[in-house]
């Protein structure tokens, strides 16, 4: 079976599963007041009534031990539905595996993808000045990424460039033209002069990539985008299969920056699919828990109480029956009293609760529907990687139908950026 056909069959498969099981990911936890999916998953809503508070934030950091969990109970809640096809194995699989695991071509990835790191032949001390300025990850994923861009020596077009530091680290490694392309004067200012100062062939094109009056790709060029979020690294895809561009390179990051409602699927087989997908699904690819400490924890849980506290005061006050998000806080509202909060947050969304005697009462319900929305969450978040396959599976696709070989790896760890996915596109 050719890669491409795999990775067509690959989506599909996905995309059944997905759907079957959308009940459990497809879910917005603030606007429930019990475990929306228990009644057809007892003994899933049992194991995560089961687990402690002050477990679920460790649980939640590792996929695999989350899946390990959580998957005995899915399964035991599965086996009377003989329409769900999938064994225990295959599910924990397409639960924990790595996009890259079942989307490499590995005959052809010598080809495709060159992982020797780039040699700059700098002095330590010219290394710090290039990089001034670039924050440690930032400069991390910057170096990873290029070491992983093919040196095919095509003139290289950055996409969404902002100050330039991945073009211009390109341009000085692989003495290339870099042409890079942001909408921001000022950050085109700023990259332009970081080029003259090294003397590189790097030129700025201050341009909104939505606003063009031409394509700013041509068929001879190496385009590379280091995470452009939603339609900006969708818009550079389809802008480079109208031009025939020869090679791609870019990670896609904050899926649920999008102009539209719900998601437009790419590929054709992606959009035989039957479930759609909203802005707040987009962002459950995103949703990766990080190591806090005990005062970050701790706020971070009496927010959330607090804004669902006086959640189901305004329901209880005005009749409402939908979640109603209010503005961001400042921290330091946190150490004051709930009552407070409450008058706050009516004012700010115009909702009257002075009939309302009792306020400190819903301080108690709000801690307990965070206790709740924390278990929506754990559960949907067994989803959270397969479906960024499904959304990195659909832009290969697309790219696959417009005769391009096309690879997918992790340029970095985990660590350094979660958003580590690189899809390498050659022109066949």
């Amino acid at each position: 079976m050719s890669i491409r056909s795999a990775n067509k069959l690959k989506l599909a498969q996905i995309s059944e599963c997905l759907s079957s099981l959308k009940a459990l990911w497809q879910v917005k936890a603030f606007e429930c007041e019990v475990l929306p999916w228990q009644q057809a998953f007892p003994k899933l809503a049992k194991t995560v009534w089961q687990i402690d508070d002050a477990d679920i934030e460790t649980l939640d950091l590792e996929q695999q031990n989350l899946v390990n969990y959580l998957l005995p109970s899915l399964i035991e809640d599965l086996s009377s539905n003989s329409c769900f096809k999938w064994s225990e194995q295959e599910l924990a699989a397409l639960l924990t595996e790595g996009i890259t695991a079942s989307c490499i071509d590995n005959t052809n990835q010598s080809e495709t993808s060159s992982h020797q790191p780039i040699d700059l032949q700098l002095t330590e001390t010219e290394l710090s000045h290039f990089s001034a300025h670039i924050k440690g990850r930032k400069w991390q994923q910057i170096t990873q990424f290029a070491a992983h861009v093919p040196n095919d020596r095509l003139p290289i077009v950055e996409w969404c460039a902002g100050k330039g530091h991945l073009g211009r680290y390109l341009a000085k490694s692989r003495n290339l033209p870099v042409t890079s392309l942001e909408w921001q004067q000022n950050l085109c200012d700023q990259g332009h002069e970081f080029a003259q100062h090294w003397q590189l062939q790097q030129q700025f094109r201050c341009t909104d990539v939505f606003k063009l009056s031409e394509n700013p790709l041509k068929a001879e060029q190496h385009a590379i985008a280091l995470h452009a979020c939603g339609d900006l690294h969708v818009r550079l895809i389809d802008l480079a299969v109208q031009s025939s561009t020869q090679a791609i390179s870019f990670s896609p990051c904050c899926y649920h920056l999008i102009e539209a409602q719900q998601y437009q699927p790419l590929s054709d087989v992606a959009k035989q699919v039957g479930f759609t997908l909203s802005r707040h699904d987009l962002q459950l690819p995103l949703q990766q828990s990080v190591i806090a400490n005990e005062r970050q924890l701790t706020l971070r849980h009496q927010e959330v109480a607090w804004r669902l506290g006086f959640d189901s005061l305004q329901r209880a006050a005005s009749g409402n029956k939908c979640y109603l998000p209010i503005p961001s806080i400042k921290r330091s509202q946190l150490s004051g009293r709930f009552v407070d909060f409450c008058h706050w947050a009516a004012v700010q969304k115009q909702v009257d609760i002075t009939s309302v005697a009792d306020i400190e009462h819903y301080l108690e319900i709000g801690k307990q529907r965070q206790r709740l929305t924390q278990r929506i969450d754990l559960v949907a978040h067994l989803f959270r990687r397969v479906l960024e396959q499904w959304l990195i599976l659909d832009r290969m696709c697309f790219l696959e139908q417009h005769n391009y070989q096309v690879d997918v790896l992790e340029f970095c760890s985990n660590s350094i950026t979660p958003r580590n996915s690189l899809i390498q596109a050659k022109k066949r």
